[in-house]
């Protein structure tokens, strides 16, 4: 329940541009103080969202774009697919960070709001990202990292629901859509229906995510989706082996027609 701002009770750190504007006698300029706050929040975040980890490691250490590969998502599964668990561990890091510095300054600039609204920015600029030609990933792990610096409970729940269909299921595309379903009632108890803020911010994150799943539905449906699996090759090595098979079969010697006649001629 908000146990980020829990760290700040008396609101001395989160949320000082309320306490800026309210210091100010003239009602405009105080108004123009928190809007400016309010689109700083949203701009920075919506930046650092737009870094989108998947590419930058794709390029940086394996000069490809993971956009190319696999499912075409610039995502954490898509990366782990392509590019195995060193891939999917940069990502990772690179992803979260940039969620929690996002949420920080919503916190620092507006409190508990700016929170929530610096984080789906942020996830907005994971899947849209300015940088990379609007193009990124379904903003799945960005808002899995936002629910857990503000409420670590909730995530607990959701990361449960998450883990169960996944392990039963092996596809983290249904189990994200669980969990994304999920969101706005873990809230609604953890909270109380009094949260309505809480309860549709819920609500729209959960729809966004759902909705940058409508292929993978798509496949589902059709029984086309790719299941996941620790053990499996990463698709890239399966290519390079592919292809090694290939120049194996093409280097092996076989003789010609008329020496395999000859050699025959000799054992009779």
């Amino acid at each position: 329940m908000n146990y980020l701002f829990k760290l700040d009770p008396e609101q001395k750190i989160f949320g000082f541009m309320h306490s800026l504007s309210s210091g100010i006698e003239d009602v405009a300029l105080s108004n123009t103080v928190m809007i400016l706050a309010w689109l700083l929040c949203a701009v920075a975040a919506y930046l650092l969202g737009s870094l989108n980890s998947a590419i930058i490691v794709s390029k940086a250490k394996y000069k490809q774009d993971i956009r190319k590969f696999g499912s075409g998502n610039a995502g954490l599964t898509n990366m782990h697919r392509v590019y195995g668990k060193d891939g999917a561990v940069w990502t990772l890091v690179g992803d979260i960070a940039k969620q929690i510095v996002s949420v920080l300054i919503g916190a620092l600039l507006l409190g508990r709001q700016g929170a929530y609204i610096a984080g789906a920015f942020c996830i907005l600029g994971h899947i849209l990202p300015v940088y990379y030609g609007f193009k990124g990933g379904k903003g799945v792990l960005t808002a899995a990292t936002m629910i857990l610096i503000i409420d670590p409970m909730v995530f607990a729940v959701l990361f449960v629901i998450f883990a169960l269909v996944l392990i039963f299921t092996q596809y983290v595309s249904l189990a994200s859509i669980i969990a994304a379903l999920a969101y706005p009632g873990a809230i609604g108890i953890a909270y109380g229906t009094g949260a309505l803020f809480e309860i549709m911010f819920a609500m729209l994150v959960g729809c966004i995510v759902i909705f940058m799943h409508r292929t993978n539905l798509y496949r589902l449906f059709n029984n086309q989706e790719s299941k996941f699996s620790f053990r499996k090759k990463p698709e890239t090595q399966e290519v390079l082996d592919m292809e090694d098979k290939e120049n194996d079969s093409d280097n092996s010697y076989y003789p010609p027609a008329t020496d395999r006649k000859k050699s025959g001629k000799k054992k009779k």
